[in-house]
């Protein structure tokens, strides 16, 4: 798609066309088994952290929630009734809400989300008086047939796209035999030493004169969350050493960091003990994350106690043993050059 042009773009107060409602706290104790959709403050699953049957605060269906505590601004289209904990504000259309103009709108309020922080929160009372950025009318009314028209194009061009994609995959894809795998652990002498991090503020950190990443636990842009000021006498970690989120929501996303960094707390720093190229880091980072989140659980059974002691992943070896780090390197490459071919499928 063309770039979008926004030279017609106004910006409109939340309160003029959301009525905004604070979700309500439900307790695990006081949860009923039952198939109706709680809201949590969670940036998965749309949101959805429980099926309940309580129907004390039931929001209808067609209306959008954020998160304004703990994965502030993630927003989410509701398209069944659902109750919302009190992390989570509801926004009551005051005109015609369709998904395709849910769907335009969801990722700008997202992007304004993005502005507060944990110690800053994007109350409802905030909320109302925020400005949103959108395409509007000479009458200087949200054009929401732009919206509408402009999702539905994309959806169009999208699934022509995915079943260009789904074509590549089948005429080259495998299943990959893993009988023979073995599981190690990371901080085995031919993989990691791990490093519990810098256990970092964001709060306390400045941005003056940046020159430093800083990792957080996200699953977005590499998993750095700011950039910052280095602070004297504390050495960032060097590029090429990789990360991994020990908890939350993002338990277990793992990342190569590409430029120096210090961290968050709860993200610990893998260091190669020997020379690693980026393929085979892609490879560990990938199962890293899928055994993360098949195994632990955020809040409750999360990476904390386990990086250390028991946390495995499953690696091709080779006879004597080790890592087969040739056959890592080139599935890697192979998933690379069927990713750049479909791309080029994609741009003709």
């Amino acid at each position: 798609m063309p770039r979008v042009d926004t030279s017609n773009w106004k910006t409109h107060l939340f309160r003029d066309i959301f009525d905004i409602v604070k979700g309500t706290r439900l307790t695990k104790t006081n949860m009923i088994d039952g198939d109706i959709n709680y809201i949590g403050a969670t940036a998965f699953n749309n949101g959805i952290t429980a099926k309940i049957g309580n129907t004390d605060h039931i929001h209808p269906a067609g209306t959008i929630t954020v998160c304004y505590n703990g994965s502030i601004g993630q927003t989410f289209y509701q398209e069944s009734p659902f109750w919302a904990t009190d992390d989570v504000n509801v926004l009551y259309p005051k005109f015609n809400l369709t998904l395709p103009i849910a769907q335009f709108i969801i990722p700008i309020i997202y992007k304004i989300g993005q502005k507060y922080k944990y110690t800053d929160k994007w109350t409802s009372v905030k909320m109302l008086d925020t400005e949103i950025p959108l395409p509007t009318t000479p009458s200087n009314q949200p054009d929401w047939d732009y919206m509408e028209y402009y999702i539905q194009s994309i959806k169009i061009k999208a699934i022509k796209n995915i079943d260009l994609i789904k074509n590549i995959i089948d005429r080259n894809s495998s299943k990959i035999d893993t009988s023979t795998w073995r599981r190690f652990h990371l901080y085995d002498d031919s993989l990691f030493a791990i490093d519990s991090g810098n256990k970092m503020d964001r709060i306390k950190m400045t941005n003056n004169h940046p020159s430093i990443n800083f990792v957080g636990r996200a699953t977005a842009n590499n998993g750095v969350t700011d950039y910052i000021d280095k602070i004297e006498g504390i050495t960032p970690y060097e590029a090429g050493c990789m990360t991994i989120s020990l908890g939350g929501e993002y338990l277990g996303s793992c990342f190569i960091q590409d430029k120096p960094f210090y961290t968050s707390q709860n993200v610990n720093v893998l260091i190669p003990k020997h020379p690693m190229s980026d393929y085979c880091k892609q490879f560990i980072a990938t199962m890293i994350f899928k055994e993360g989140r098949l195994h632990y659980k955020a809040f409750q059974d999360e990476l904390n106690r386990h990086m250390k002691t028991d946390f495995t992943i499953p690696l091709p070896q080779t006879e004597d043993g080790t890592p087969d780090w040739i056959y890592m390197e080139k599935y890697m490459c192979t998933i690379e050059q069927k990713a750049l071919s479909a791309l080029q499928h994609l741009n003709k």
